[in-house]
């Protein structure tokens, strides 16, 4: 479980902190892992921790694969143009551009993350057909009407459904499907819980987080027809648990260093506050396939 993980990380961090041991070979990725910058959210060393858990260029559990079967059954194709919002820094964009042949333009909120993407798209010689740019969450804004189809991964955290559903509705074409992946909670999160305050402080992020229901509901007024609505919860956990054990089994055998131990703590400390908080029901996550009219603006308030 990812609880006896996280255990095991805290036993190191513990015992290395009274006896530092020798700086052994880095887990993380090598061409960004010893890089010093300032980023608050996504600095260099926790860019290579994670991408370590889910692979080169991926932000979060099931890695290429969790991208693929997201993306596969929208039917893509060298035809076709794609919005993908929640880019991370890059390998979803990379991924289905390379596996499907559609055009994909990402978006990602973090300037960081987006010029770190693109950097390895044109390394990979795709060029403009897995670029990405960046977007304000609070003030969402894309070309009307430009994309075939849409896939937007967790790109609420906080804000309200809304602006950005809207958004995503009047960049596609019409008939555009849509797949959306985001966080819900049956009931409001208590921003004074400990558990919940602990995760939402790690992820950077306010605890508000909407409901099933509303974001469905959202998606309606829009215009659009939602075809599944599946929660993929438990999916989302079991390869979290996958990385985790993974990452650590790699550690045993190269112990990494007291000051990346300590990021790889703290990572695993909001892995556990978020498996917590779905252990209980409280936090889920979904998935909505979504088939639009296009171009539905949304209703005032």
């Amino acid at each position: 479980m990812l609880l006896d993980t996280v255990r095991k990380l805290l036993g190191w961090h513990a015992a290395a902190t009274q006896a530092p041991f020798a700086v052994p070979p880095t887990l993380l990725v090598p061409e960004i892992a010893l890089v010093e910058d300032d980023d608050p959210v996504w600095p260099s060393a926790r860019i290579g921790i994670v991408e370590a858990l889910w692979g080169e260029g991926f932000l979060s559990p099931g890695g290429e694969a969790e991208t693929l079967r997201l993306a596969k059954p929208m039917a893509l194709s060298a035809a076709s143009s794609l919005l993908l919002l929640g880019t991370g820094s890059g390998g979803p964009t990379r991924c289905i551009a390379t596996n499907l042949g559609v055009w994909v333009t990402g978006f990602e909120a973090n300037p960081r993350l987006a010029s770190l993407a693109n950097e390895r798209s044109v390394r990979a010689g795709l060029g403009r057909r897995a670029q990405v740019e960046t977007w304000d969450p609070l003030a969402p804004k894309f070309p009307p009407h430009y994309y075939h189809h849409g896939i937007a991964l967790e790109p609420l955290r906080g804000a309200r459904p809304e602006p950005t559903l809207a958004a995503i509705s009047l960049a596609l074409k019409p008939g555009g499907q849509l797949v959306l992946v985001e966080l819900v909670a049956d009931a409001k999160l208590d921003a004074n819980d400990p558990m919940t305050a602990t995760w939402a402080r790690l992820d950077h992020r306010p605890p508000d987080v909407p409901s099933e229901l509303t974001i469905t509901r959202v998606l309606g007024r829009l215009g659009f027809d939602v075809r599944i609505v599946e929660d993929i919860s438990r999916r989302h956990m079991q390869q979290s648990v996958a990385g985790w054990r993974t990452a650590v089994r790699a550690m045993e055998d190269t112990r990494p260093a007291l000051h990346e131990l300590a990021l790889v703590v703290r990572e695993a400390e909001l892995w556990l506050a978020r498996f917590r908080l779905m252990r209980a029901g409280r936090l889920r996550l979904v998935r909505w396939h979504a088939i639009g009219r296009g171009g539905i603006e949304p209703p005032p308030g």
